[in-house]
């Protein structure tokens, strides 16, 4: 049961095992998309910590955010990066291949701005969105993209199913880690999935995570943390199989993997990474402990290189996502390391960030207070971020980037 606005789960969120063993407490932390208006408002923290199921081998959250309070009204936009936008035209042609019809009926879950199911409008297809965040629906329509402003569940699958018929290719995008309500959205999936249809899930990859320690992947919204293995265990459950997969260039380590309803034969691809996830041991509880050990260790040599840059230096972070929510909330790096972050998403611009309080900021008025550090919070997005910083800028700067593995330097 929910107690109040967070409950601390019992079971395990995929196979409701009981058998969960904790390894990695953060600390409490503010909601990472809980921007402030004024840097003196009233915060809520929560208890952010990591266990291990013993069954299923999935790491997951111990805690539970009421959904309602962290996506109807969402400051992530998806279409803001470049990056994001020229992969939304290959992940088309890729769903497209994977797809047995000419002009699929296309339905993505989580579908925020619409920024990925264009492209399937401009190849002619019929697409539907779905996705709880109000103020971000609004957006998608007047981009021309349908989309229903709901949680997607079992139940709302029934309506989409009555009304538009069963879905030929279903896009669950950076969405299956975030679900409080797991099972519930996998039977909506399931159900409304067309028997020769195609579920595409992209989702960042634990394998990768605990490899290059993205430990500032870890905060409320994303509940699971899936390898292949404890993912197509998820699949299974469901009457689900997966038959392929790509890496994403998204999230520094993402995969995306195709899934049918029909058990097919794997993939090289496939077959490669699962006899690379016992090598590497990385559903192993033995390792993600070392990871949380790693982390606190990050977290002691990141201070030590901020508070030893020259005094008179003037620096500035570069990117205000989720991820740098968690990472400058536990290393305790607050508006006295950092005056101000430039952020490209207007919806964030003029606010304050959750619990540390520094000022978000254009990238103009970020560039105009002439830095000579940039910190590069959004590191998965390093190159585009120091293209920008080289041609529009003109930044002949250092630049910190924290993660993956050991913050460096870069000047």
């Amino acid at each position: 049961m929910m107690n109040g606005d967070m409950e601390k789960i019992l079971a395990c969120r995929s196979c409701g095992s009981s058998d969960l063993k904790s390894f990695f407490d953060l600390g409490e932390h503010p909601l990472a998309n809980s921007l402030l208006k004024d840097p003196n408002e009233a915060e809520q923290f929560y208890p952010l910590s990591l266990s291990w199921c013993g069954n299923c081998e999935l790491v997951q959250l111990n805690e539970t955010i009421r959904p309602s309070i962290m996506f109807r009204n969402y400051p992530w936009v998806t279409g803001t990066s470049k990056t994001v936008r020229d992969f939304s035209q290959v992940f088309s042609e890729l769903a497209l291949k994977k797809s047995k019809k000419d002009n699929p009926f296309v339905l993505e879950v989580a579908s925020n701005d619409g920024t990925f199911l264009m492209p399937f409008i401009k190849k002619g297809c019929r697409v539907l969105g779905v996705d709880p965040a109000e103020n971000i629906v609004e957006i998608a329509v007047k981009n021309g993209v349908p989309t229903l402003p709901e949680f997607f569940n079992a139940e709302i699958s029934k309506k989409i199913l009555e009304e538009y018929g069963p879905a030929d290719i279903v896009v669950a995008r950076n969405v299956l880690y975030h679900l409080a309500n797991l099972q519930d959205v996998m039977k909506g999936i399931e159900h409304v999935l067309a028997d020769d249809g195609v579920l595409i899930v992209e989702f960042h990859y634990a394998g990768e995570m605990l490899k290059d320690l993205h430990y500032d992947s870890i905060y409320h919204e994303h509940v699971c943390y899936y390898t292949l293995k404890t993912f197509e265990g998820l699949l299974k459950r469901f009457g689900l199989y997966a038959f392929d997969l790509d890496i994403s260039p998204i999230n520094s380590g993402g995969l995306i993997v195709y899934v049918s309803k029909i058990k097919s034969e794997e993939s090289e691809a496939l077959k490669l990474l699962h006899k690379k996830e016992e090598v590497q041991g990385v559903n192993e509880f033995k390792n993600w402990e070392k990871f949380a050990k790693r982390a606190l260790e990050h977290k002691e040599k990141l201070l030590e290189m901020l508070k030893g840059i020259e005094k008179g230096s003037t620096i500035i972070g570069w990117g205000a996502s989720t991820r740098s929510s968690t990472l400058l909330n536990f290393c305790g790096v607050d508006s006295t390391f950092l005056p101000a972050i430039i952020d490209m998403n207007p919806l964030r611009q003029g606010l304050y960030t959750a619990g540390t309080h520094i000022l978000i900021t254009s990238a103009e008025e970020g560039m105009a207070r002439n830095p000579n550090i940039i910190f590069i919070l959004a590191w998965n997005f390093a190159d585009e971020i120091s293209g920008m910083l080289k041609d529009t800028y003109n930044f002949k700067g250092s630049r910190i980037i924290p993660l993956p593995n050991e913050p460096r330097i870069i000047k």
